[in-house]
Order: C-alpha cells, then structure tokens, then sequence
C-alpha cells in the first residue's frame, strides 16, 4: 500500500516463521476435517460417539502443537543462514526457497534438513487426508442410486476443492523440479495462500442452512422486503 517493498532481516525471518506456522496448521486442520467427512459418510452411526466437542478440541490444539514444534525446528535451520551476497527476494513474501537462495553458508544443508523436516510433519497429515477420501470414494461408489450418491458427495464436495488447490499448489512450488518455474511457483503460491481464505466463508458458509437463512433475512432487512 505504501510501494515500500524493503523489509529487515528480523521482519523477513519473522514474517517466514508465520507463514510456515499458519501453513502447517493448515495442513494438520484439512487432515482433521478430512477425517470428520470419513466418519459422517462412513461410519455416520458412530460419529455422534466419535466426534464429540472434546475430541474436536484435542484435535484442534494438536493440529497447532504440532505446527509449533515444526516450526521451531524449521526457524532454528533459517537461523542460521548468514547473508551477504544479493538482498533482493524474487517473491511476493519472504519464502524459504527464494530466502535460502540468498544465502552464502549452508545452502544444501539448510535446503535438505528444511526438506526432511517438512516431510516428516506435513506428509502425515496429506497421507492421513489422502485414505479418508479413499474410503469416502469408495462408500460413495457402493450407493445404489445417483440422487444418494451426489447428495453424499455433496457434503464433502466444498472440503475436497479446498484440499485440491491447496495440496495442487503445494506440490507445484516445493516438489516439482526448480527450472524454469520461478513465475508458476508465484502464481502457486497466490493459490494456496492468497484463494483458501478468500473462498472458505464462500465455499463453507453459503453451504449451510443457517447462514443461507440468516443472509436472507439481512438482505429482506436492507431492501425493505417482506420476509
């Protein structure tokens, strides 16, 4: 806003640190809710058992702990980075592939401890989300009619668009192979950085009953209509 595009080396690393942490627990909340649909479709008689308020919580903070401590380990690598060659990011944000690229000691090291690191905690959650939609699939396939099966899809269909943009781009700027794709991964990264909290009160809340009703009742309420 302000056509400032200078930021310090503490701003960066602390602006690295929030992103890695907001990014995990994201990974760790999709595999979360990715379990919660393959308990509704799958076993809908024990979900009321299954899925109570408290293991929804235990959920929830472990996804967070667990970000947390990837981290740290993760910020401990960056610190150690020394920089003293270039000072231009070619980025949006203060990433850790561009950052790393600027730095004069232990890039291959950092490169493959940050890689190591990120696999341990985040292939868990991916693998995790990846089964439940497998066994979602299959239930939805044994439905005898096509009225069950598109409204059985329907109630995981809004998550699974969510996890495909975002797990998509994750795959094209870490995993895919860094030759010519410095354009594509900046456009990846808009896509799973920039469009999943754009479209979740979209594609989550205009599916729910509620805030259908409660929408139309403000709406009724501004233009002065009879509800």
């Amino acid at each position: 806003m302000t056509g400032d595009k200078k930021i310090s080396v503490s701003g960066c690393i602390t602006q690295l640190y929030f992103f890695a942490f907001l990014i995990s627990t994201e990974c760790y909340l999709l595999s979360v809710m990715s379990f919660d649909r393959y308990l509704a479709v799958c076993k809908p008689l024990q979900y009321a058992t299954t899925m109570t308020m408290r293991v929804c919580i235990q959920l929830v903070l472990a996804s967070w702990l667990n970000s947390m401590v990837f981290t740290s380990i993760f910020l401990g690598m960056v610190l150690k980075i020394q920089f003293c060659g270039p000072n231009e990011i070619d980025h949006f944000y203060c990433d850790s592939l561009p950052l790393v690229k600027l730095s004069c000691n232990h890039i291959n090291l950092v490169k493959n401890v940050t890689m190591v690191v990120s696999f341990i905690f985040t292939f868990p959650p991916f693998l995790l989300t990846l089964t439940s939609y497998t066994y979602i699939i299959i239930a939805i396939l044994k439905i005898p009619t096509t009225t069950g099966r598109q409204r059985t899809f329907a109630t995981c269909s809004s998550h699974l668009i969510v996890v495909s943009i975002f797990y998509g781009a994750l795959i094209i700027v870490y995993i895919m192979p860094k030759t010519e794709t410095i354009n594509l991964n900046k456009l990846a990264s808009v896509l799973y950085t920039v469009l999943p909290p754009i479209a979740n009160p979209l594609i989550y809340s205009l599916r729910n009953k509620d805030v259908k009703e409660a929408m139309k009742k403000v709406m009724a309420h501004i233009l002065k209509l009879p509800l």
